[in-house]
Parts: structure tokens; sequence; C-alpha cells
């Protein structure tokens, strides 16, 4: 009686077996990690088409996926330090200008931000003038090539081991894209490693005869081990140039996707668990 008595009253705890309430579930629970997209819009339409699905595609699956989503043109959060209030930071179709922007952007990443690129993120001609970010960071050096059309091709997963490409199959078919090439061979860096590269069934990769790929090596997917990144080399979509209609998705690749939002959890760091997960190459 004096047991149930207190019970009602809320004096007694309950019994050790009891499921938790609401409030205790949710406050184990990670908060959503916070993604910030950075884009300018003044590349092609092709890009710009890109940068417009990004805006849809990463807010559809935020909350299934653990994160919060914000998309801004103000590429100076990255030099007054604004940036600190996100833990990962996307560049969708540009990289940082000024001085501080860049200064900035290697300070987030050397205290331990994370960072996904796309496609143009590491277009230059000029990596000498930025050579922390293109040769050691990027580790790419200078666009060297391209092809073109764009058009999808088979990727070969070179490491099955890391957190955003565990659940990959051992080789995929990309969405379509303009694939680049660059003047580094990043195999020979010790820091970089490449997760994905074209497959050589995919040759010849292009549709103009004189900006098709025959043979090489080409990486895709890559990661530098020293800092919390990953560079993706998509995001351009097929156009129709006289009208500005996009012909391609970007996210048309179930695989693909899989590789981002797994990828974006990892940087995020609600994969960390699974980095070194080990899987059997097929």
């Amino acid at each position: 009686m004096i047991v149930l008595l207190a019970t009602l009253l809320g004096l007694a705890s309950p019994p050790a077996h009891a499921a938790p309430g609401a409030a205790q579930q949710t406050a184990r629970e990670a908060a959503p990690f916070k993604v910030l997209a950075l884009h300018s819009g003044t590349w092609d339409a092709a890009h710009i088409s890109f940068v417009r699905e990004a805006d849809r595609w990463f807010p559809a699956r935020a909350a299934e996926n653990g994160f919060t989503y914000t998309a801004s043109t103000d590429w100076n959060v990255l030099a007054d330090g604004r940036v600190d209030a996100y833990q990962v930071v996307l560049f969708l179709d540009d990289l940082p200008q000024t001085a501080a922007q860049r200064s900035g952007f290697e300070r987030y990443m050397r205290a331990g931000g994370g960072w996904l690129g796309f496609h143009v993120a590491a277009f230059t001609t000029e990596a000498q003038q930025w050579p922390w970010y293109h040769r050691q960071f990027l580790g790419s050096g200078d666009f060297k090539s391209n092809t073109w059309g764009p058009t999808t091709a088979t990727l070969r997963v070179e490491d099955r081991t890391h957190a955003s490409t565990r659940n990959l199959p051992a080789t995929l078919t990309s969405s379509v894209n303009e694939w680049y090439g660059w003047s580094n061979d990043l195999r020979r860096n010790p820091d970089i490693k490449v997760l994905a590269s074209i497959d050589p069934s995919s040759f010849p990769l292009g549709t103009d005869p004189d900006q098709t790929w025959y043979s090489g090596y080409y990486p895709v997917l890559w990661t530098n081990t020293e800092y919390r990144m990953l560079y993706a080399n998509v995001g351009h979509n097929a156009m129709d140039y006289a009208t500005d209609i996009p012909l391609s998705s970007t996210f048309a690749s179930a695989s693909q996707n899989r590789f981002l939002l797994d990828g974006l959890k990892w940087l995020g760091g609600a994969a960390q668990a699974n980095q070194v997960r080990p899987i059997l190459r097929s």
C-alpha cells in the first residue's frame, strides 16, 4: 500500500525495466549537425542547374539523415568566423576568392571543420595562387583536361572501408557529368586516399572526339586524410543551352547519392564509428 501510494505521488522510482520517457529519449539523441552550402551562381547554366538541384535535394533529406541545411552566397562567413557555427561546409560551384576568405577557410579546416566540394570547387589553372588549397589540401594541382559532352561513367570504388564508401558496390554508374582531369597524380600523394576513379570500361569517355578520354587514370572521389574533407568531381548537368533547360540530374544515381549522404554524415561526425569498418571487395 505504501509503495503504491508513493508511486502515485511520484516519490518512488519506476521499475528498472521501464521504457524511458519521450524527454529522456530525446535527450539521448544527438542534435542535428549543421551544413552550410556556399555558392556563387556565376558560372555557366550547367553549374547553376546543379546548385538549384542541390538546394532542393539536400533539404529534402536533411531531417532523416540528421542534419540541417543552409544555403548562402555570402562567402565572407569564412572570413569573419561565422562559419564556426556549422560542422560542415559545402562548396557547390566556386571557391573562396579573397585572401580573408581563403585564410578563414584554412583556419576552419585546420580546427577540425568538415568540407565537401563539388566539381568547380577544385577548378583552377593557377594553383600557385593558392598552393595550400590546390596542391596540399586537394592535392590535384591545375585543371588539365575535361570530357565533352557530359555523360555518365562507370566508377570503380577503390576503397570500401571509408565511411563514405562502405555501402557502395565495387562499381557504380554515375550521374551525367563533365569530367575533369588534373596535373597532379593523386596516387603519389601520401595524404590523399582515392575513393573512386573512372573505370577503364568507361573509355572512350565523351562525345566530342577532341574532348574524349580514351585511356588513363582519373580520380573522381577522394579524401585528404589530414583533414575531414571529401571532394566529388560531379556537379555539371547536361543542358540545352539555347533554353537553359537541364537534360540530366546530378542526383540521378542512387549509389552516387549514397556516397553523398554517408559522406556528409561522416563529415558531420555522425558516422565516426563506421569509418574503419572493413568491407570485403566483391
